[in-house]
């Protein structure tokens, strides 16, 4: 997806074939007493479906893969991913083998978290609320994570197409909280989790919500650009996939030239701030070289900008590996298997996290 018109007969094609009023402790413990408990034989213990947000009526679930081998250093940092499909399809269970990986090869606690989709609440869910989404599960993981071993102050987000996206948008727009929402003119957010006592004003006036590391899977950079690109018609093979009709992300009578602020304040690319205004943590940005949907091309151009701001970020183009190399199995029809394709870049994922974690002001390497 990089803002190209020439995106969208391609993905047409593939689209088919692609497939709070308790405390934090109190919700962490009814949580865990109400979810499936699994450990592995690889030292990792699974909490499924723990209950983080229940927005608009829809209960909104994660998992936690918490490390228990011998010689565990608690507390761990901590992964939060962030499922890719457009906005429209998929959930958590798409990225089981990714968690479960990082999980199995490093002292990380891993965070698999769903959110709504447009298609949701009868295709009435908006792209802003979505983000607030994964803006609530952040919150959530650092008021709660402590209970699995998980250290609040590591905390590093990922996701992988718009999941990236929606990465992304928690480590620029933390800061930008309100307890209006995304009203018109003013964009702001309201995270769907808030802490008992809090407002979206106060977890503002605190800091706003703060990662310390961000992954970035070939990731949208720049939703403007999309909507120009005919994504919310149905042009996008996505909404057929969703079983949703083709609307604007932000509803009806709202689109790109009568609103534009709105698209900007969704786009990463545009919501990068000067390194002496406001510090951005370390960012690992990556993509295949035969990514045609989330390019090379666009994630050179995110970095670039990244690094003319004055901020720290790791760039990587696997060689012949395309869209959505880190979902779970194989895709035939992307050429893409998890066992051949996903370690590599996992092993340098986990690489650059404990390099991260491990150093004040993080490590980065040169791109490549």
């Amino acid at each position: 997806m990089n803002g190209n018109r020439t995106f969208l007969p391609k993905l047409c094609l593939w689209l088919v074939l692609l497939c709070g009023s308790w405390s934090g402790a109190l919700l962490a413990a009814e949580n865990a007493a109400g979810s499936e408990v699994v450990t592995g034989a690889d030292g990792v213990k699974v909490h499924r479906d723990l209950i983080f947000a229940t927005p608009a009526g829809q209960p909104l679930a994660l998992d936690i893969y918490q490390p228990v081998r011998p010689g565990i250093r608690a507390p761990m940092p901590v992964l939060l991913i962030f499922h890719g499909g457009g906005w429209l399809i998929n959930n958590k269970s798409i990225m089981q083998q990714m968690a479960g990986y990082v999980a199995a090869h490093a002292d990380i606690v891993v965070v698999n978290a769903d959110y709504r989709l447009l298609s949701s609440n009868h295709n009435t869910t908006k792209l802003n609320q979505i983000v607030e989404d994964a803006l609530g599960a952040t919150l959530w993981v650092q008021r709660n994570i402590q209970h699995y071993q998980g250290d609040p102050a590591r905390v590093a987000v990922t996701g992988d197409s718009a999941g990236g996206h929606l990465a992304a948008m928690v480590t620029l727009a933390g800061q930008n909280l309100s307890s209006q929402g995304f009203a018109s003119r003013t964009p702001g957010f309201k995270p769907s989790y808030l802490p008992e006592g809090e407002s979206a004003e106060s977890i503002r006036a605190a800091g706003g919500i703060q990662v310390q590391a961000a992954v970035l899977s070939y990731a949208v950079f720049d939703l403007q650009a999309r909507a120009f690109a005919d994504f919310e018609t149905a042009k996008n093979g996505f909404w057929a996939m969703g079983k949703a009709s083709p609307r604007g992300f932000f509803g009806a009578g709202i689109n790109v030239h009568s609103h534009p602020e709105l698209y900007r304040a969704l786009s990463p690319l545009n919501l990068i701030p000067k390194a002496h205004e406001r510090q951005l943590p370390p960012q690992f940005v990556h993509v295949g070289s035969r990514d045609t949907l989330t390019t090379p091309d666009s994630a050179r151009q995110y970095v670039e900008a990244i690094d003319q701001a004055g901020h720290r970020s790791e760039l990587h183009i696997y060689p012949g590996l395309n869209h959505a190399f880190l979902d779970n199995d194989c895709n035939e029809f992307l050429g893409n298997c998890f066992d051949r394709d996903a370690k590599a870049p996992l092993d340098d994922i986990i690489r650059f996290l404990n390099e991260t974690f491990a150093s004040p002001r993080g490590a980065v390497k040169p791109k490549r």
